[in-house]
């Protein structure tokens, strides 16, 4: 893909978390995600097309609100509670899909949806 290709698309998510060994055991576990430590206070992860990565340096809360697809949307909803996330909006409908949201053991708030 050449750099014009890329233009305007989202590459990378950062988010706040305060403790960064919490939230690397709840992707893992949940989503399977792979971290990269660079330092004490930061981590990245790959999630697919898109990375990001999680510091201490910042407040985590409900923004940007990043939204994860799952096949299982059910079996999700259970890794999550099972992984220490806190469900905040329990399992809807909305045209084209269901999806429901937590928020991670670092405080931050994200979604998961299904076509199904």
């Amino acid at each position: 893909m050449s750099n014009t290709d890329r233009d305007n698309r989202i590459e990378y998510i950062e988010l706040g978390a305060p403790d960064l060994s919490l939230v690397k055991k709840f992707y893992t576990g949940v989503f399977g995600w792979r971290f990269t430590d660079y330092g004490p206070d930061y981590t990245s992860f790959e999630a697919g097309p898109v990375g990001g990565g999680f510091t201490r340096d910042a407040e985590a809360g409900d923004s940007p609100l990043v939204v994860i697809y799952a096949s299982d949307l059910e079996a999700k909803y259970e890794q999550v509670k099972a992984f220490g996330g806190q469900i905040v909006k329990e399992i809807f409908s909305f045209p084209g899909g269901r999806r429901f949201q937590f928020r991670d053991p670092g405080g931050n708030q994200l979604a998961v949806w299904s076509d199904r």
